[in-house]
């Protein structure tokens, strides 16, 4: 099982995949970022395409293929049920990251955690992100395109707790995996 928890920065992604986690049995967290982070260091900007040449390691083509690849790897080496903590907002990532995720498990679950402006403005002072700086700047065009279908199942989130969300998410899991299992 691979369970996709997307939504803008400040949305709570991190902290409901780490609240989720020892409630998902054989499970770990599977941080994409992390991926981003290295690549970010190991291809230096002069290296890189010019559309890739940004602030955001998303916009290097090789973040999301090895987001994928390196998944399997730690699927196929560790047996554990994946929970991934991520924001993707570009359509292309998106679709190629959830097709690539989903051959690897058909049991595929993504939840988006949606939030008005404000209140993920809110949660970024809170966290003690900087106002005005790079998740602020890209918060309006995040919650713009977390509102287009592809990224169901929407969980509107501006007055839930953590805790709420997962019982949302394990719902719908576990019913689920119910339905499936009398088949």
């Amino acid at each position: 099982m691979i369970i996709m928890i997307n939504g803008a920065f400040g949305s709570g992604k991190t902290s409901t995949a780490q609240m989720l986690q020892p409630l998902v049995t054989n499970s770990m967290i599977f941080d994409p970022e992390e991926i981003g982070l290295m690549i970010r260091k190991i291809i230096p900007e002069e290296v890189r395409h010019i559309h890739e040449q940004t602030d955001d390691f998303q916009d290097i083509e090789l973040w999301k293929i090895l987001t994928v690849k390196v998944a399997g790897e730690v699927k196929k080496k560790y047996q554990k049920h994946l929970i991934v903590p991520m924001t993707l907002y570009k359509e292309e990532n998106f679709n190629y990251i959830y097709n690539g995720l989903k051959e690897l498990d058909e049991e595929l679950y993504h939840f988006c955690l949606i939030a008005s402006e404000d209140t993920i403005y809110n949660r970024l002072v809170k966290r003690g992100d900087t106002v005005g700086g790079w998740s602020f700047q890209r918060t309006a065009k995040c919650v713009e395109a977390f509102r287009k279908d592809i990224y169901q199942e929407h969980l509107i989130t501006d007055h839930l707790k953590t805790t709420e969300i997962i019982d949302i998410i394990l719902k719908r899991i576990n019913n689920n995996y119910k339905c499936n299992s009398t088949k």
